[in-house]
């Protein structure tokens, strides 16, 4: 602070503290007038988190594991992946952490979803318009490298302590991975690929959905894989402010130093992480694998 007001005399440190309680005051009357709206607007959001949460822990666990067990197989045609995930459920629901496992899929599908919902849409765009890009790529390295503890002191001014700041959260630090890879999966569609789309007239909307989207889904599934595994990494952070699941006991066991409950939740947030990512993983490679045949037929 002193070399910087030795060098310019007129910002000194009474300029700077003026600056800064101006920002603060700027900011806190601006939550106080569009707070509310700010609520109304994601409450619509707030709804499904809570109807999906409940009806994750009111399903009886057969059912939840049945279900991830056929949707594991769906997606990774693996029997090793479908039994890992039958014992991981299994072995999460006899340590007792089933209801915060429940309240932790539910955040993760909500904000995945959402992160699916913008991510797509803004890496399609930056694939078409570089000006597009240059403008967003910037701000994707800011979401990507910024702290999360500093951005969640403006949602938390803005919207309080609760669910929706937690997964605004947890979208702003998982969207960047499946926008950057969505732009650069449809950027890498071969040349001649879109010639021969255009060669037989096909619109920029049919050119887009029936050759670049399903050539770049590859990449796509990528992204999305990358931004689960972000979002399961927020876990914890989120439970700061208020997000019920599996960062919560976490939380608690840094708090007090209880080494066994902090492994088993750390662990089951692992299972969550491993499953998910091979499922996703397995998904992307026969995507890959389908494209590659179809290329050579």
């Amino acid at each position: 602070m002193d070399f910087w007001t030795n060098k310019f005399p007129e910002m000194g440190r009474t300029d700077l503290r003026d600056l800064k309680k101006g920002i603060d005051a700027a900011f806190r009357d601006f939550s106080r007038a569009y707070g509310e709206n700010m609520e109304d607007f994601f409450h619509p959001l707030l709804q499904f988190l809570v109807w999906l949460e409940k009806l994750l822990l009111a399903a009886p666990w057969p059912v939840i594991i049945i279900i991830a067990a056929a949707l594991a197989w769906l997606g990774a045609r693996s029997i090793s992946i479908v039994i890992g995930t039958i014992l991981s459920f299994l072995a999460i629901g006899y340590f007792g952490m089933w209801e915060d496992t429940m309240s932790t899929l539910a955040i993760i599908s909500v904000s995945t979803l959402v992160c699916i919902a913008l991510g797509i849409p803004l890496g399609i765009l930056m694939a078409r318009s570089e000006r597009v890009q240059s403008i967003i790529t910037p701000v994707l390295d800011v979401m990507q490298t910024i702290p999360a503890f500093v951005y969640l002191i403006p949602v938390v001014m803005l919207l309080g302590i609760g669910k929706v700041p937690g997964l605004i959260a947890v979208c702003i630090y998982a969207m960047p991975p499946v926008v950057r890879l969505t732009n650069l999966g449809i950027r890498l569609v071969e040349k001649e690929a879109l010639e021969a789309a255009d060669a037989f007239g096909a619109s920029y909307k049919q050119r887009l959905f029936g050759v670049q989207i399903p050539l770049a889904l590859p990449n796509i599934f990528a992204g999305v894989n990358q931004t689960i595994m972000m979002a399961l990494a927020m876990v914890v952070i989120a439970s700061m402010i208020g997000v019920a699941g599996l960062g919560v006991p976490v939380l608690r066991a840094i708090s007090n130093q209880y080494l066994a409950l902090g492994m088993m939740n750390g662990l089951a947030i692992v299972a969550l992480a491993i499953i998910f990512d091979r499922v996703s993983q397995s998904f992307g490679n026969r995507l890959q694998r389908h494209r590659q045949g179809a290329q050579h037929d």
